[in-house]
């Protein structure tokens, strides 16, 4: 076996590499490491850190396996892009913060900061205003098919549904379908249930 994940699977970072590799239907080794460290990856002599490099990686390098995580059309290219660039610098921005807020810190014995929440839900409000709006007119943030850009939300997805930041989805309803149906994928389900969360 030639691809080696290092990661922890409490990481959204780690599920985010793991669920790429699901959806190519990849088989890898596992190795846990510490949850403050970034998920490492390895493809023969081939070395990367930073979860979205490495679903990057993935889905050029194995784009004949599995679901199709990118297209060849320049101008669809150029759209999931766009995406991509908004899911890093906006949503996950306020869905980390968030999931470190009300989920992370109780774990911790820390007390959840409701100040930061709030200003957070604010943040996530303005970035669902804006899927909403784009999720009336394409199934999916990059077009009519599920790409790197949607699988990208999955981990953090997955973690405010289980929150009370669930309302944000559920009130916007394009959000919510897609929401439902990106956390509904069967490598998702391979993901949670090889590592047992």
């Amino acid at each position: 076996m030639a691809i080696k994940v290092h990661g922890n699977p409490f990481s959204p970072p780690s599920q985010r590499v793991l669920l790429a590799l699901a959806e190519k239907d990849l088989d890898y080794e596992y190795v846990f490491v510490d949850m403050s460290t970034v998920p490492a990856f390895e493809d023969g002599d081939l070395k990367l850190f930073e979860s979205r490099a490495i679903t990057r990686y993935i889905a050029y390098a194995y784009a004949d396996k599995g679901t199709p995580l990118f297209d060849q059309d320049p101008k669809k290219v150029a759209i999931i892009s766009v995406w991509l660039e908004v899911e890093a610098l906006k949503f996950d921005a306020a869905g980390s913060k968030l999931s470190f807020e009300i989920l992370i810190k109780p774990l911790l014995g820390m007390t959840t900061d409701e100040g930061a929440v709030e200003q957070q839900q604010g943040q996530l409000a303005s970035v669902l205003d804006v899927y909403e709006a784009r999720l009336s007119k394409s199934k999916y943030l990059g077009g009519d098919s599920f790409t790197l850009v949607d699988l990208h939300h999955v981990p953090i997805v997955n973690n405010m549904m289980k929150t009370k930041v669930k309302a944000l989805f559920d009130a916007r309803p394009h959000v919510s379908a897609w929401a439902s149906d990106i956390l509904a994928r069967p490598a998702w389900a391979k993901v949670l249930d090889a590592l047992k969360i």
